[in-house]
């Protein structure tokens, strides 16, 4: 066994940033990976996902544009397609940093063999500090026979080079509903199956419909209430039979129910490490775990499953270990679906302000008041604000419509400064631009 100085187990995106500063510090650092550097973000996540979905939406808007008198024919290449979407996974520039800073890294799963010991790939080691940044897997429903099928996950679908006629999705959270959209954009049957009676049902019931609407509307149909019972394969289609007996064919077969923590390789009982109920790595305000010096970063925490969340938490980890003051929730959370149209979210919906005993109200402007979405038909959708009564603070807001993913990031941006809603209201943005019905927003609470 070697005694080192840290230990990171994980090349997500809070785990390299770790690695490197640590160890460009002066630190001897250890980095396992057992899958690719980089993480899920740069290997089967944000980077082939988005690449994918701006070619499937770029064939959406062509084909949508008959309605303003403009015929352009979409033609799908499936083999340029997909090759172009692998072409941005790439990892040489991670391994470059890594190596650059003097991390050693080993390519193996690790696991812990005592507290602060770790070993993997033959190799043993010891440090004051370690850090858990495995992430998060798909989560496999107990669906008979589906695991004698070659059922596809957002890990290796970017694997494909001809897209099928026809797809069938286990799942409508966010994973199934992008990929859902941008396989129907591109020519696809899609059918979506999700348990729960809406998707996305973790959202605003009314996000959840206009999302449902503009997916129906690029050609997916939805089977919600229902559960897949059994699953076969003859070697070319995929038969899938739901709980009503209705039984659904496709040449493609997507598991996107969910994701589970990636810790059940760490042996985490021999590090003295607890988990929740869960799974996760149960872990202090200050991201250490129940050993001491051993803390977890990201979604293996059980925090959301975003990027950004995970490198945010580099940052919060770097400060508390130089005695900062930094804490594991001291930020507003912001997320987006990249779905046609997008929908961006921040801070709290009003539900859950009142759930915390906040005296709160919220406003809804509805798309077709925007004129830059009236001029271009895109009305479907909606912005909503959600306000604390008396101090007049931003508690958080829903947006649903075109560049949804960039427009939360004003109100992400006036929550994190303190910024009252009167501060928006009083503000002149550009007309027409989408972001011009933001303060238009505010002003309903005049």
């Amino acid at each position: 066994m070697e005694k080192v100085d840290v230990i990171v187990i994980g090349s997500g995106q809070g785990g390299v940033p770790l690695a490197v500063n640590l160890s460009r510090e002066g630190k001897r650092t250890v980095l396992f990976e057992k899958r690719s550097l980089g993480g899920s973000c740069l290997n089967y996540g944000c980077y082939p996902s988005k690449a994918f979905l701006a070619a499937a939406h770029d064939a959406g808007v062509r084909r949508r544009a008959a309605g303003f008198g403009v015929d352009i024919k979409a033609e799908i290449d499936s083999g340029r397609l997909m090759k172009h979407v692998r072409s941005k996974i790439d990892s040489s520039y991670i391994k470059a940093s890594l190596d650059g800073a003097g991390v050693h890294t080993i390519m193996a799963e690790a696991a812990f063999t005592g507290e602060r010991t770790v070993a993997g790939g033959g190799q043993e080691f010891r440090a004051d500090t370690v850090i858990i940044n495995t992430g998060n897997a798909p989560l496999v429903p107990p669906v008979s026979g589906l695991e004698n099928t070659p059922y596809l996950t957002y890990i290796n679908i970017w694997d494909i080079n001809e897209l099928p006629a026809r797809v069938l999705i286990i799942g409508g959270g966010y994973i199934g509903v992008e990929l859902g959209q941008g396989l129907a954009e591109l020519g696809a049957e899609v059918h979506v199956i999700e348990v729960a009676e809406r998707i996305v049902s973790r959202e605003e019931p009314d996000l959840s419909e206009v999302l449902r609407a503009a997916l129906a509307n690029s050609g997916v149909a939805f089977h919600l209430g229902r559960r897949s019972e059994k699953i076969t394969h003859d070697g070319n289609v995929f038969a899938l039979t739901l709980d009503n007996n209705e039984v659904l064919e496709g040449e493609m077969l997507l598991v996107a129910a969910g994701q589970q923590p990636s810790t059940a390789a760490l042996d985490c009982a021999a590090g003295g490490v607890e988990l929740t109920g869960r799974g996760f790595i149960k872990v202090s305000d200050r991201l250490e775990s129940t050993c001491p010096g051993v803390y977890a970063i990201g979604d293996v925490t059980g925090q959301p499953a975003f990027t950004h969340v995970s490198w945010e938490d580099f940052r919060r980890l770097m400060s508390i270990l130089k005695g900062g003051g930094r804490r594991q929730m001291d930020r507003v959370l912001g997320y987006a679906f990249y779905t046609e149209p997008e929908a961006g979210r921040c801070g709290l919906t009003i539900d859950q302000a009142r759930e915390k005993g906040l005296d709160a109200r919220a406003v809804t402007l509805p798309l077709e008041r925007v004129a830059r979405a009236w001029l271009s038909d895109r009305t479907e959708g909606f912005f909503r604000l959600v306000v604390e009564n008396g101090s007049g603070r931003i508690l958080g807001a829903t947006l649903v419509g075109p560049r949804a993913s960039d427009l939360v990031h004003v109100f992400i941006d006036l929550m994190e400064a303190g910024a009252t809603w009167r501060d928006l209201e009083k503000s002149v943005h550009i007309h027409p631009a989408f972001a011009e019905g933001l303060p238009t927003l505010a002003r309903l609470l005049l």
